[in-house]
């Protein structure tokens, strides 16, 4: 029985494959572009933070989850294309959770990092900042990280919920008070100019973001921080997998 499905999964995929030239052998599980070059990863993380894939339609969610199971069970009908394989699991991994099958709230998705994240960006660099103003959109930054690293959970392996408070008030008082200490510091440089105290200002989220993002927080287990997914150059990590969620760390090749 197992042969015969096999046989007929291996059928699938040449009818696809000779339908559809443009799109390379479709893989179910496995990134679309190769992750051995650069330009593969960086193609495979552009694929991952498609923000087109917030508005795609229930029914189309459905067909596309409906398209792979046929392709898993070898029975997939005649004329499906690669592309179309590729674009239905594109579609399925960026919206259902790979332990749960349930929908990722959209601004926690991958795909919802730009366009929801883009706006905290902007008030981590808004000039002449306010101490409230600072606490807020550090707090913000890390609230709106720990939702998304939440929601995109190894949800096989339960932690207990005191780890994730833990992991969230650490990373929240760290860049708190990272930022607000070099606020404090540039204001009470006399030796800058207000001119290079305004410019170093401007530079402050920068250490206090990226001090968090050295930081593994307890409890994200199959997807790694916010660095490691935003750094392609560095890490070709398959998390986000709706096949393998688990976070595969592989060393990067040298090129």
């Amino acid at each position: 029985m197992a042969d015969t499905a096999t046989t007929a999964s291996a059928a699938a995929a040449a009818s696809a494959a000779s339908a559809s030239t443009d799109a390379p052998p479709f893989q179910l599980g496995k990134p679309r572009f190769q992750q051995t070059s650069f330009y593969g990863r960086f193609r495979h993380f552009l694929d991952i933070i498609d923000p087109r894939t917030l508005f795609v339609t229930e029914r189309r969610l459905r067909e596309a989850v409906q398209l792979l199971e046929d392709y898993k069970h070898g029975t997939l009908r005649p004329g499906v294309t690669n592309e179309q394989l590729w674009s239905a699991q594109k579609i399925k991994q960026a919206i259902l959770h790979p332990d749960t099958n349930e929908k990722i709230f959209m601004p926690f998705r991958m795909s919802g990092y730009i366009p929801f994240g883009t706006p905290i960006v902007v008030g981590l660099l808004l000039p002449n900042q306010t101490l409230a103003s600072t606490i807020f959109w550090q707090w913000l930054n890390q609230s709106h990280n720990a939702c998304v690293n939440y929601a995109n959970r190894n949800a096989t392996k339960p932690s207990p919920a005191s780890k994730f408070i833990q992991g969230y008030l650490g990373a929240v008082i760290s860049a708190v008070s990272i930022a607000v200490g070099l606020n404090v510091l540039v204001q009470k440089a006399n030796k800058f100019t207000p001119a290079t105290r305004l410019l170093v200002q401007r530079f402050v989220p920068f250490p206090a973001v990226g001090r968090l993002s050295c930081r593994r927080v307890p409890g994200y287990s199959s997807l790694c921080k916010a660095s490691c997914a935003w750094q392609p150059l560095a890490w070709p990590c398959h998390w986000r997998s709706a096949f393998s969620h688990r976070c595969q760390r592989l060393k990067p090749p040298s090129w």
